[in-house]
């Protein structure tokens, strides 16, 4: 079942710089962002600015104020705004938001997928188009399980991450409502539309695997 996940909820997935991974787990890929946008820096192209293991490409538009810590890869016609963090091992694929004060770790995001502002993504996937209003939250630890990896249900089993962090795997054009959470470890169909203050947890405690 997992290896075909990141397929099924990100179709564009095997067209993308990230092909070669397109039959991991998404929390394995989370788990080793760092060394993965490492990897793709390597292949980019004379369109790039690279300092420090960050890329930044030449239509891409960084507000002051932003903090951007390597590895990281900015791709074309990606918005920045102040306040923002990337770090962890970051990519944005194309057309990207990560709006004023929001925060971004470990994650992959993929074209015109947008953080409003004032967000927090961690180690995480999105796919294509998908949204998030002003505060909402892809959270990425289970910190009323002290130790536990996380896991999760999805189509009626029980995924053991085996990690113990994990935010999720967000399909094509999801839509996440302002103050809205998503609890860490989770899997959103495309197009699901999570509504303002609404919560989405899929965990399993450790009692209960």
């Amino acid at each position: 079942m997992t290896a075909s996940l990141l397929v099924r909820h990100i179709p564009a997935f095997p067209d993308s710089a990230l092909a070669d991974l397109a039959a991991e787990p998404p929390w394995a890929l989370t788990a080793a962002a760092g060394d993965v946008v490492r990897r793709l820096l390597a292949r980019l192209g004379a369109d790039f600015t690279v300092a420090d293991a960050v890329a930044v490409h030449r239509s891409a538009r960084i507000e002051p104020g932003a903090v951007l810590k390597g590895p990281l890869i900015v791709g074309p016609r990606c918005f920045v705004g102040h306040g923002a963090t990337l770090r962890g091992g970051a990519w944005l694929e194309e057309a990207c938001t990560i709006g004023p004060g929001a925060e971004l770790k470990a994650s992959f995001l993929f074209a015109g997928t947008a953080l409003a502002h004032f967000n927090f993504v961690g180690e995480s996937v999105l796919g294509r188009g998908v949204n998030l209003e002003a505060g909402a939250v892809i959270a990425n630890h289970r910190n009323e399980w002290p130790g536990a990896t996380v896991a999760f249900r999805h189509d009626g089993a029980t995924i053991e991450t085996g990690c113990p962090k994990f935010g999720a795997l967000v399909g094509d054009r999801a839509r996440l409502g302002a103050n809205a959470v998503v609890a860490p470890g989770a899997i959103l169909s495309p197009g699901t539309v999570v509504p303002r203050l609404g919560l989405v947890d899929q965990g399993v405690s450790p009692d209960l695997r």
